[in-house]
């Protein structure tokens, strides 16, 4: 449990923020920058009355980046390993140039896309510097999807790089987004197909050569709103989250003292940054001073070979990305025990033969050198967008031996983490407990009404559970959960977010179901909108899924309702196998048979986990393909009951 000292140590860097006003770094100057006077004069005069000191802003931490980290690595990203001096350069002369040129005015929104580098975050800190809001966009997007959410935003500018370069030629004529009025590069050089257009700049057109001493303070826009945010969109169009400074700085704050972020580490960018878990666990590493290093996008070869190269320390990552990576460093190790196998069958061939001794055989077969153990430099690594199953867990701890293991639950709407789950530590004092304890919750989250334990919440995040009282778990404790506080965000941007204000005295609702047990961990029962009423009682999915991913073969599940006449919604499961394992039906299955699955098996088995009755699916469909998913890499629910309801003919007007 988390003491009083923790608690006041963690934040007294966040209080320190709240309080200090107009003190502190009004105008200091910092011997042995690079920043001139003559551009410190030209940032004032742009900024003029707007150069009050606001009292909580992402680049804040530039000054102490110049006065610590001034001549260490600070960024890897290609071919170029820039230091902290050279880095701050780069975003002050950005910011200088937006501003001196008139490009961008404080409270415009800058829309940017494209992979993870170091002139990405480049750009988010300079729009944010001088007062812009910074609205990053999926570069998985569809050109639709990014055009709708262009007319969301209404940005002045759009950046791009290469690989989102068609949308900035596509969208130059759509009259929608009348606001755009100059598309701009991430990189130095604008590409030749883009350096015909008129409007269109690269990076070091915007720049301004800087040579000197000093150092302003940041601006923020209105209302305080650094980033739209926007959400994954598991149904219909995503939505822009306006999000504060503030909110970015604490719970960038809680990052820093609960993963344990630190100036010696070096940080693996492995998830775009476009979303806001990437976003606030980069701000933490920008506030300590630790060193990124950055991959375009998550391969895992490219995150592997990151890894190895650059001795990453720390690195977030999601379940599927995890499984992906595991099963990449896991192929070598395979065939190699495979080749292993076929040499020790001849060998022992060639003994029974010859009657030889194999004194050479422990030289041979005893070798490792074909597992991949690049990982062992890796101590912390943080987990999002959805829980980690112990399979997973086990297959990381392979892969990561040295690393302690935090899971985070939280939401775009909450800017990031609301609660947080130790799993796995390695230090000895812990070691014992961590793994089997991970066990035990999600043991006991079956056999009660909860799905999973997401931790506790972080010390500055207030949450409550509203009860529902028609639901059926079988506890008054289950209810909607709702949270309050700094970290909440302003509104959506197309909604109230340009006229709301910056306080937070309401409740957010978070869309999920769950319950607070008596040692303040949180528990999750599944989303609010999943649920399935059938024959007047309340199922959710994600406790019927978590028993029959428990089921040996399978490999995932998706239960859905079902549009039925007699029970409202009919319980259907969906049911994707492991290689190797076939499906079959009652009449086909051999009883001697083994790697089968039938309807009959996950019914029995969910009777033998003492699933409710009205719980257990009504039908099972074999699914022979990868489930829908988001850009984000969550379940498109209603892409796959679509796609069940069309098999079943049963009209889409049910729905």
């Amino acid at each position: 449990m988390l003491s009083i000292r923790y608690f006041r140590k963690a934040y007294a860097g966040a209080y320190f923020i709240r309080q200090r006003g107009n003190v502190g770094l009004r105008c200091c100057e910092l011997r042995g920058s690079s920043f001139s006077s003559r551009i410190h004069s030209r940032l004032c005069a742009a900024l003029g009355k707007a150069m009050l000191y606001s009292q909580g802003h992402i680049c804040h931490f530039l000054s102490r980046l110049l006065q610590c980290r001034r001549d260490c690595l600070v960024t890897i990203s290609g071919g170029r390993r820039r230091t902290g001096g050279e880095f701050v350069d780069g975003v002050l002369s950005l910011a200088c140039g937006l501003l001196e040129s008139g490009l961008l005015k404080r409270g415009e929104v800058v829309a940017i896309a494209g992979f993870n580098s170091d002139w990405y975050l480049e750009w988010m800190l300079a729009v944010t510097y001088v007062g812009g809001i910074i609205a990053p966009l999926n570069y998985r997007w569809s050109l639709e999807e990014a055009r709708s959410a262009l007319e969301v935003v209404k940005p002045v500018i759009l950046v791009v790089d290469e690989s989102c370069s068609s949308w900035a030629l596509q969208l130059t004529n759509i009259s929608n987004v009348q606001s755009l009025r100059l598309h701009a590069f991430i990189g130095c050089i604008t590409p030749s197909s883009l350096s015909m257009s008129a409007n269109f700049l690269a990076m070091d057109s915007i720049r301004k050569a800087s040579h000197g001493t000093q150092f302003i303070n940041p601006v923020c826009a209105t209302g305080g709103i650094a980033l739209i945010c926007f959400t994954s969109g598991s149904t219909g169009q995503p939505k822009g989250v306006a999000i504060r400074h503030e909110a970015l700085v604490i719970q960038s704050l809680a990052k820093i003292t609960i993963v344990g972020y630190g100036e010696d580490d070096v940080y693996l960018h492995s998830c775009p940054m476009c979303h806001i878990g990437a976003i606030s666990s980069c701000i933490a590493m920008l506030m300590v001073g630790g060193c990124h290093v950055f991959i375009p996008k998550f391969d895992a070869k490219l995150v592997a070979s990151a890894v190895e190269q650059n001795h990453v320390t720390s690195l977030i990552t999601v379940p599927a990305m995890m499984a992906g990576l595991i099963s990449f460093t896991r192929l070598p190790v395979l065939l190699w025990k495979t080749i292993k196998l076929i040499k020790y069958l001849l060998i022992m061939l060639l003994l029974l033969v010859l009657y030889c001794i194999n004194e050479d055989y422990e030289d041979v077969h005893g070798r490792q050198s074909h597992k991949w153990n690049g990982g062992e430099t890796v101590k912390k690594i943080l987990n999002g967008a959805g829980t980690l199953s112990t399979k997973l867990v086990k297959g990381t701890i392979d892969m990561f031996p040295n690393a302690k293991i935090i899971s985070a639950y939280g939401m775009t709407e909450a800017c990031s983490s609301l609660t947080f789950m130790p799993i796995y530590d390695p230090t000895p004092q812990k070691l014992r407990k961590s793994l089997s304890s991970y066990d035990k919750l999600n043991t006991d989250a079956l056999q009660l009404h909860g799905r999973v334990c997401v931790g506790k919440p972080a010390p500055h995040i207030e949450l409550k559970i509203s009860c529902d009282p028609t639901s059926s778990s079988g506890s008054p404790l289950v209810g909607s959960i709702l949270t309050r506080g700094s970290h909440v965000m302003v509104g959506y941007w197309d909604q109230s977010a340009k006229t709301s204000n910056s306080g937070n005295s309401s409740w957010l609702d978070t869309g999920d179901k769950g319950w607070l047990d008596s040692h303040g961990n949180l528990w999750l029962v599944g989303r609010t909108k999943d649920r399935i009423k059938s024959g007047g009682e309340n199922i959710y999915p994600e406790e019927v899924e978590a028993v029959l991913c428990q089921l040996m073969g399978v490999a995932g599940a998706v239960v859905l309702g079902i549009p039925d006449i007699h029970l409202t919604e009919k319980v259907v499961a969906c049911v994707s196998i492991e290689e190797d394992w076939i499906w079959v039906d009652e009449q086909t299955r051999n009883s001697l048979g083994t790697n089968q699955l039938s309807s009959e098996i996950m019914k029995n088995f969910c009777r033998q986990k003492q699933l409710t009755r009205f719980k257990i699916p009504k039908v099972f469909m074999p699914w022979r393909k990868p489930f829908p998913l988001t850009a984000s890499g969550k379940l498109r629910r209603d892409d796959v009951k679509k796609e069940v309801m069309s098999y079943m003919r049963i009209p889409n007007s049910s729905l």
